[in-house]
């Protein structure tokens, strides 16, 4: 994965290009990687991640120093890159590509790019969190740590009278593509939806209540991530790890996720083709139904936090902005197609799904915790002899043989018994005379007895496969009353019912024999040995 490769990477600094890349190349792993983007990557870590509207371009922010990174999608490289003076925590794109950019810096300046480079910048207030432009009027609205929503209307370049809520800060905004309703997440954990026409608030939220109520979360929860779906869903993430789903026209959620882990949720998105939503802290994203909660898969980091998700829109590609060199990409086949830019993506994943790979761990045994009672192992918990693994621990396997020794002396006597009993059934239907041609079997019989006698080996009509449906199928039943038999067969004719019965106890008594001989013998051969 990404990680290990940054490991890596690090480890082998010290390198030349080329020996380092000689290494690299002597790692599986590294070798399976695809690299869809080159340099798809920061000096230390990712903030954000977005792409443009025409799916052309793919921008991303990080540090040090911080900077901006344009990807041609068509070329699958780098365009251009951008410093700053501070750190981006967050950007919009106003265009439909790349020629027009807002960034949102932690020094509270607000910096507009275009084609060429940097264009222009200007001072909140206050320290920024977030900002959403709204297309029909041109204005675009930052909120921060304060009540106030600044307004500042790019066709006029100036600051407008900022929007005002009953909030001490605002930690993220949202804005809702099909009926413009601005949505305000506070820092007590509320909702304010503000009308951009009317500069008025219309109703008020508290989904703080709401979490308490559902999933019992001792203290207050902020509104940390917005997202709408349509015209009337909204997703809405907390501070303590939950996601609340509601429409709009409802004062309750009609579904509350909970992530476990009490950590603040920075995204929340919505799948365009399914009823899927997507949901994401620092350790993990969560993709599951809308409808019912229902976990589709998740995706942890290792090793690393994430910062930010973007989804390619009508594919089943995700970016993931990390506390790490490489921007994370992700593809999940059953989500959507390969954006047109890499297309390749769904015929290699066509030929991965063709050549499983299994993975057999021929040198460990896997047991439950009962299991390890049992076997008088459980101090051996937290010790590098035991793996946890799922509902159980990988144990080595000459470890374990010896410790089942120990735990059972008689297993072998038990696996001695079980032997002789498989072998004794294997050849019991051998001990059945057919239902067709008893005495033509018998015949069979006797002369395979001749045979053995005489220490001649061939193989016997009877276990022959080929004239397996000479004695099942009553169809091929031999006629003895035809003048033909009698004239063919003089010898099976003329056998009388004693010595057919003599044949069979023959029969019986040498396949006892035979059992006794590959069964009981080789046994008790190997008890003398290990004695």
């Amino acid at each position: 994965n990404a990680e290990e490769f940054e490991k890596l990477e690090v480890q082998t600094q010290w390198l030349s290009d080329r020996k380092r890349r000689a290494l690299l190349k002597k790692n599986v792993d590294i070798r399976r990687r695809i690299e869809l983007i080159q340099d798809f990557e920061m000096p230390a870590l990712s903030t954000t991640v977005r792409v443009s509207k025409d799916g052309e371009y793919v921008l991303a922010t990080g540090t040090y120093k911080p900077r901006v990174r344009c990807y041609d999608v068509n070329n699958l490289s780098m365009k251009f890159e951008r410093c700053f003076d501070a750190d981006v925590v967050t950007f919009e794109i106003l265009s439909d590509d790349y020629s027009k950019l807002v960034f949102l810096h932690t020094d509270r300046y607000v910096e507009f790019h275009s084609a060429q480079g940097h264009y222009h910048r200007l001072r909140i207030p206050k320290f920024g969190r977030d900002m959403q432009y709204h297309y029909p009027t041109c204005d675009l609205y930052i909120v921060g740590a304060g009540p106030e929503v600044y307004r500042l209307n790019l066709e006029r370049g100036q600051f407008l009278n900022p929007l005002m809520t009953e909030a001490s800060e605002v930690d993220c905004c949202a804005i809702n593509p099909l009926h413009n309703l601005l949505v305000c997440g506070t820092k007590e954990g509320k909702l304010e939806a503000w009308d951009p026409r009317a500069r008025d608030r219309i109703g008020t939220l508290d989904c703080a209540l709401h979490c308490v109520s559902e999933s019992m979360v001792e203290g207050v929860s902020s509104v940390s991530a917005l997202k709408f779906k349509g015209g009337l869903t909204l997703g809405v993430g907390t501070s303590t790890g939950q996601v609340l789903l509601y429409d709009i026209r409802s004062n309750k959620p009609f579904y509350t996720k909970d992530h476990m882990y009490g950590l603040p949720i920075v995204n929340v998105d919505f799948h365009e083709s399914q009823d899927l939503v997507l949901s994401m802290d620092e350790c993990v994203v969560k993709i599951w139904d809308k409808n019912n909660g229902k976990l589709f898969t998740s995706i942890e980091a290792s090793e690393t936090k994430f910062h930010s998700l973007c989804v390619v829109p009508n594919t089943g590609m995700m970016f993931i902005a990390n506390e790490n060199t490489k921007i994370l990409t992700y593809y999940i086949p059953s989500l959507g197609p390969a954006p047109k830019w890499c297309s390749f993506l769904d015929s290699l994943t066509e030929e991965l799904e063709e050549s499983t790979m299994e993975t057999v761990y021929d040198d460990y045994k896997f047991v439950t915790k009962r299991e390890l009672e049992d076997l008088g192992l459980e101090h051996l918990l937290g010790t590098n002899l035991l793996r946890a693994y799922m509902h159980g621990y990988f144990v080595d396997i000459r470890l374990y043989k010896k410790a089942k020794t120990v735990a059972e002396p008689f297993a072998f006597e038990e696996y001695r018994k079980k032997k002789i009993h498989q072998k004794i059934e294997e050849n019991r239907a051998n001990r059945k005379l057919p239902k067709v041609n008893k005495d033509l079997a018998l015949k069979l019989m006797d002369e395979d007895m001749k045979e053995k006698k005489k220490k001649k080996v061939g193989l016997s009509l009877l276990k022959d496969d080929r004239f397996k449906m000479l004695f099942e199928n009553p169809d091929f039943q031999v006629d003895k009353n035809a003048e033909e038999f009698r004239l063919l067969n003089p010898v099976l004719s003329k056998l009388d019912k004693s010595r057919k019965k003599e044949l069979k106890k023959l029969v019986l008594q040498q396949q006892f024999d035979e059992i006794e001989h590959r069964v009981l013998l080789p046994v008790w051969a190997k008890i003398h040995i290990y004695s």
